[in-house]
């Protein structure tokens, strides 16, 4: 992911040099890469002012929590969307238990 918005940084830095707004968009990426994009072991979950708006994807290619509490919550995270997940769609958590199966 880290990629992707560095290279399109670069693109639009190179843009910016016939239209100057190019350059605030660049900004903007990198703002808002910085600000939502990165994930921490200490808002990867959601904050304490509420819950998270989705059940979480997983841990990020190569990342791993900075303690094993991190880990430990992470995963009791999961573990409580998971149920929630069973519990609000019992058809479809069968079907793709079905399908992990197979």
């Amino acid at each position: 992911m880290g990629t992707i918005v560095i290279s399109g940084t670069v693109v639009l830095v190179v843009l910016g040099f016939g239209n100057h707004t190019w350059w605030l968009a660049a900004v903007a990426v990198l703002f808002l890469y910085l600000q939502y994009g990165r994930t921490s072991s200490s808002s990867s979950g959601g904050s304490a002012s509420g819950p998270p708006s989705g059940p979480p994807s997983g841990p990020p290619s190569g990342a791993t929590p900075a303690t094993y509490k991190a880990y430990r919550d992470r995963r009791d995270r999961q573990a409580k969307w998971e149920r929630r997940y069973q519990r609000e769609r019992p058809l479809e958590s069968r079907r793709q238990a079905r399908e992990q199966s197979k």
